[in-house]
């Protein structure tokens, strides 16, 4: 972990991670665990967008957005994503319709690995989140099955050179592999 990266990670931060399974035209990710980090960033610190931009920057996930998590189920299967909680609260489904539901609020981070259902079940004010991605992935927006050169390419991904809220020896580095 860089210096830099040490002073925008909270002291207090702490990672779960956990496997999704198949869900009907969800695919998850079956080698790769979902990565819920509570309290990445002090969640009373002004500007908590701005601060979750400048970790994932300099954890080598450019940031790509400011906005909230559609209300509707979908994946992504050409990128893995990040997701910071820069403000408010936001009861999530990861896994698809009937998977897991997670209570999220200001300074958490998801990483989800490509493939991985999400939606936004309910949010309170001012719910905001800051959207990352390995270099050279763009994401898509996927509501139906792949076929199966689809799921090939996604299961090819390359992993990402560090994790985006610890950096080099993070988590991540750990359990996907």
């Amino acid at each position: 972990m860089t210096e830099h990266t040490a002073r925008l990670l909270s002291p207090h931060a702490r990672c779960e991670h956990f496997m999704l399974p198949e869900n009907g035209w969800v695919p998850n990710n079956r080698r790769l665990p979902v990565l819920l980090w509570r309290g990445a960033i002090d969640p009373v610190a002004p500007d908590g967008a701005g601060r979750f931009e400048a970790l994932f920057a300099q954890n080598g996930w450019p940031p790509q957005w400011r906005d909230g998590v559609f209300d509707y189920h979908h994946y992504h299967s050409t990128a893995h994503e990040v997701l910071g909680i820069a403000s408010g609260d936001a009861e999530l489904i990861l896994g698809g319709p009937h998977g897991r539901v997670i209570a999220v609020r200001a300074g958490d981070a998801l990483v989800l690995p490509a493939g991985t259902g999400h939606c936004r079940l309910t949010s309170g004010r001012g719910f905001q989140v800051v959207g990352a991605y390995p270099p050279g992935q763009q994401w898509d927006i996927r509501r139906e099955a792949l076929d199966e050169r689809e799921r090939a390419a996604m299961e090819a991904l390359p992993f990402p050179a560090s994790d985006p809220v610890a950096g080099d020896d993070g988590p991540l580095r750990h359990h996907w592999h």
